[in-house]
């Protein structure tokens, strides 16, 4: 898709369940040979761990989050599992919740963690058709 202006970003977080404990220089071979392992290197640009929600999230997941609906009404249980307060539910739920952002800068989408890849993916090219037949038609 990065030859349609498309890019893929990734942002390592501690937030859900401590699933990212590494140190920076520990998520690239965490991914590579544990988790999923089998060499897997990923073919997206993946940022430094930081947090999404809470005092301290990411002045880019304010904005984000801002910008969209939130994804679901509640975040299930969460004794033991999220580490941030306080809970708003603007937050990110979970792992892989995602968001798109269009070439303007603005978002565009947001989908919970739980939505297949399918449908997002679906979701993105239906919005890709849509810029460029807008680009072809203006």
């Amino acid at each position: 898709m990065k030859h349609h202006g498309f890019t893929v970003l990734g942002f390592p977080c501690n937030q859900f369940g401590k699933q990212e404990p590494g140190q920076k220089d520990e998520i690239l071979p965490g991914l590579k040979h544990v988790r999923p392992g089998n060499g897997f290197v990923p073919n997206f640009l993946l940022f430094e761990k930081g947090d999404v929600n809470g005092e301290a999230e990411q002045e880019v997941f304010t904005f984000l989050k801002n910008s969209c609906p939130p994804a679901g009404a509640d975040f299930g249980a969460v004794n033991g599992r999220l580490f941030w307060e306080p809970l708003k539910i603007s937050d990110i739920k979970w792992n892989f919740e995602k968001f798109l952002v269009g070439p303007d800068g603005k978002p565009v989408m947001r989908w919970h963690p739980r939505v297949s890849v399918s449908e997002v993916r679906a979701d993105i090219r239906k919005y890709l058709l849509q810029l460029y037949t807008q680009a072809i038609f203006s």
